[in-house]
């Protein structure tokens, strides 16, 4: 579907705040984003979870006369790095999880278009819904009254409810190894977010172990990328974004068993 070339002649104003995605600006009420072969099928599953009553996600509304896609602005701050301290209490901590929970419910009766291309960054573990991928802290929004919402969806492809809650909790918990946001009470935090996401035990068993094959998972993703000299990766990977991810998935499979023991705790 095309939409009419800003028709109010409202300004573009440059987004920013991503490690990846060049060439974001907002215009009016919508953002307008470089599209790529997996467009189509990114429009498809917004559309899907608006249709379920998800609305935590921008709404696609087609592509512009230059050739970028178009979502409905989704309105707030992004909370990563500067506004954290809004998940860090506990009860935050859990509409995340809720957030995270709500999401793949609404995704679960999902059918892709038969043509459907995806952007596979980093391969899945299991294939059950089509997954955020990159549920982080520079991807939640959070407007007026604690309002939550979810952007960046151009990474979403097949994987597993497990995949995307592992990645979640090394972001918002968070589980680092980085001084200045190691979390003193990571494992309770970590029991907090499998509560409120309603994890069962064999679920809960299976995430421990792979907290840090998630976690080292986006290393080698980057580690790779960079050795082809592929874009953006390379320049992330020389400023130091493989060393964190690497640090971060040592500090947590060191961990692991501290992890299961706090995921299955009575």
């Amino acid at each position: 579907m095309r939409v009419e070339e800003n028709p109010a002649h409202e300004e573009e104003q440059p987004l920013s705040g991503g490690n990846v995605s060049a060439g974001v600006v907002r215009v009016g009420d919508t953002v307008r984003r470089p599209a790529g072969p997996w467009t189509p099928a990114v429009h498809a599953l917004l559309t899907h979870l608006h249709e379920a009553g998800f609305r935590a996600a921008p709404r696609p509304l087609g592509i512009d006369e230059q050739g970028r896609e178009v979502l409905t602005f989704m309105p707030g701050e992004v909370i990563w790095p500067d506004r954290f301290a809004l998940v860090e209490p506990r009860k935050q901590l859990a509409r995340v999880a809720r957030l995270v929970r709500d999401l793949h419910d609404a995704v679960q009766d999902f059918t892709p278009p038969s043509d459907a291309c995806w952007q596979v960054l980093v391969p899945a573990e299991g294939a059950d819904i089509i997954a955020h991928q990159d549920l982080a802290p520079w991807n939640l929004v959070v407007a007026e009254g604690d309002e939550l919402s979810l952007i960046d969806w151009d990474t979403a492809a097949p994987g597993s409810r497990l995949w995307d809650v592992a990645y979640a909790i090394r972001g918002f918990v968070p589980l680092s190894a980085h001084p200045d946001w190691q979390s003193p009470d990571a494992a309770d935090r970590l029991r907090v977010f499998a509560d409120a996401y309603g994890l069962d035990e064999t679920e809960r068993r299976a995430l421990a172990p792979m907290l840090g094959r998630r976690t080292r998972a986006m290393h080698d993703f980057l580690r790779a990328r960079s050795a082809e000299g592929v874009q953006p990766w390379t320049t992330l990977w020389d400023q130091g974004h493989g060393d964190a991810w690497r640090g971060d998935a040592e500090y947590i499979e060191q961990r692991e068993d501290q992890w299961e023991r706090a995921l299955l705790s009575a």
